[in-house]
C-alpha cells in the first residue's frame, strides 16, 4: 500500500474514533451521567443547553423521562410559567458549580443500576442519585433523585404531576 494511502486510512480511522467520543459512552451506567456533567459544566459556563433539553436529552435519558421533560418544556412554552422542575436537577439547585466530581456505580441488576454523583458546589458536598435503565442497547438516565433539607425527591415524580393547562391536558393555557 502506498504511503499516502496508509496515511489517508489512518486519518479516516482516527476521525471515526474521534467522532465516536462525542457520544455518551452508554456501555456502562456511569457513561451518560459523566456526559451529562460535562454538558452541565459547559452550561454553567454559559455555553449551550442543559442535559435535559435538546439535543442532549434523547441520547442521555430513557424515552419516558425524556418525554416528561419535553412535556414540561411544552407547558412552559404554552403557559409562560415555570414547570414542575424549577432548579437544575444535575446540581440540585438553581445555581452551583461542579468541583471534584466522582461517580460511583452501585451493582446493576436486571437492566437497572444506580449512579451516585458526588461533587462540591460552592464548597459544600452534594450527592445526586441517578437511576439508570438499560434501553435501546445502552444505559440511559431514568430518574434523578435530589435531596432538600434531608428529604429525597424524584424528578420523575415531580414531572409526572398534572398541569393546570396545556395542549396535552385538553385545556389551553391563557397567555
Amino acid at each position: 500500500m502506498p504511503a499516502s494511502r496508509m496515511i489517508l486510512s489512518s486519518v479516516v480511522a482516527f476521525g471515526l474514533m474521534a467522532a465516536g467520543t462525542g457520544l455518551a459512552d452508554d456501555s456502562v451506567p456511569a457513561g451518560p451521567v459523566k456526559e451529562a456533567y460535562a454538558i452541565t459544566m459547559r452550561t454553567l459556563a454559559g455555553r449551550g443547553e442543559p442535559p435535559w433539553r435538546p439535543p442532549h436529552r434523547d441520547k442521555l435519558m430513557s424515552r419516558s423521562l425524556a418525554a416528561l421533560f419535553a412535556r414540561d418544556d411544552l407547558y412552559q412554552d404554552e403557559a409562560g410559567e415555570t414547570g414542575h422542575v424549577d432548579a437544575d436537577p444535575f446540581i440540585n439547585g438553581q445555581d452551583g458549580e461542579v468541583k471534584k466530581l466522582n461517580l460511583d456505580t452501585l451493582p446493576a441488576a436486571a437492566g437497572k443500576a444506580t449512579v451516585l454523583a458526588n461533587f462540591r458546589s460552592f464548597g459544600k458536598p452534594v450527592v445526586v442519585e441517578f437511576r439508570m435503565l438499560r434501553e435501546s442497547g445502552g444505559w440511559r438516565i431514568d430518574d434523578i433523585v435530589n435531596s432538600f433539607e434531608g428529604k429525597a425527591y424524584s424528578i420523575r415524580d415531580a414531572l409526572s404531576q398534572p398541569y393546570d393547562c396545556g395542549s396535552f391536558m385538553d385545556k389551553p393555557c391563557k397567555r
